[in-house]
């Protein structure tokens, strides 16, 4: 919808002008074709008031008795005595004015207090429904924003622990080539800065196209060959079938990724980490494979980023995602997202 028609749509003011007017017209609808002029309008108008006004302060003054303070008994009380005065105020006015210059007026039966009541009482339902209706409309919109600004608050949260996250672990790959292939620092430095441009670059967005992201993982994955690949199978493998069609949360994935390296390659002896990417038909299908070494090495490890990554896909995929990490022979993850649903990340 238009933001604009929205905003109209939204506004308290402009729902309790369509209220007048659509209840008008109901009143009325039958009646249209007897009015011969603007006087026979006006004076039509006036009865729709009495009607309106009647609905209105039951609304305003007598509805919230039973809403707010719960009390059914009087409510429903007062209704009746207010029923009862707008009866009497409204017999009077189209018996002595209304009546004689207006298209309402068809059978004796409608000079009675009873129609009058009745009348009342249709319009009362009639409008009082509509503005629940609105009112519902109103508190549920505001309830989203709600949780929607709640979202965003977490999310910007969860984003600023894990680029410091990230940022850690990689310097702690630099430090590790740089042990033993110092001549190689400088490269892999720059290298480095263009993962750290990626991050910067996609921090305020919501979504990127997922062929960066994995470009990313790439890159990572390249940056820790250098330092593990002499002694670590390492492979990374990556299907699309449909090329820049589809957007992801950034930074999702490389958690996994990191923890892969991290976990897998803490021992000297034979290793290896596999990362799979498969995307048909919008399903992303994200598997990665560790080996689990036979005499491991205590690994200093606040699980931040894996928490705040499985708080993110919460978040943001919500039931549009699943997600099996297993410890077996070998550490698995497998990840499923479906990429057509919209994302709110920010």
């Amino acid at each position: 919808m238009n933001k604009y028609v929205s905003k109209i749509v939204e506004n308290k003011w402009s729902q309790e002008l369509f209220i007048l007017l659509i209840s008008f017209v109901l009143f009325t609808l039958n009646d249209w074709i007897l009015i011969h002029n603007w006087r026979s309008l006006l004076t039509g108008f006036c009865y729709f008031l009495l009607l309106y006004i009647h609905a209105q302060i039951n609304r305003a003054f007598l509805l919230p008795i039973l809403l707010k303070k719960q009390q059914p008994l009087l409510y429903i009380l007062a209704s009746i005595g207010l029923l009862g005065v707008f009866t009497i105020i409204t017999y009077h006015s189209v018996t002595l004015w209304i009546y004689k210059n207006c298209f309402l007026y068809k059978s004796i039966a409608q000079k009675s207090y009873t129609y009058q009541a009745g009348t009342l009482m249709v319009s009362l339902i009639c409008i009082v429904s509509i503005s629940l209706i609105f009112k519902f409309y109103r508190n549920s919109k505001r309830e989203d924003n709600k949780k929607l600004l709640s979202k965003n608050a977490q999310l910007s949260s969860l984003k600023e622990q894990l680029n410091p996250h990230f940022l850690f672990n990689t310097f702690n790959t630099l430090y590790g080539i740089s042990l033993k292939y110092p001549e190689r620092v400088p490269d892999l430095i720059m290298h480095t800065s263009q993962l750290m441009r990626y991050q910067l670059e996609c921090s305020d967005t919501s979504t990127v196209v997922l062929e960066q992201e994995i470009e990313f993982l790439k890159s990572y994955v390249e940056l820790e060959k250098e330092r593990v690949g002499y002694r670590c199978d390492i492979s990374f493998t990556s299907s699309i079938d449909h090329p820049n069609a589809y957007k992801i949360a950034p930074m999702m994935l490389i958690v996994f990724v990191e923890n892969a390296f991290k976990h897998g390659t803490a021992s000297a002896e034979k290793c290896f980490v596999n990362i799979t990417i498969d995307v048909k038909e919008g399903q992303l299908s994200f598997v990665v494979k560790n080996s689990i070494p036979k005499k491991k090495r205590k690994i200093d490890s606040t699980k931040i980023g894996l928490k705040n990554t499985l708080k993110r896909l919460s978040l943001i995929y919500h039931n549009h995602h699943t997600i099996k990490i297993t410890e077996e022979d070998e550490f698995l993850v497998n990840l499923h997202i479906n990429l057509t649903t919209k994302q709110n990340d920010n």
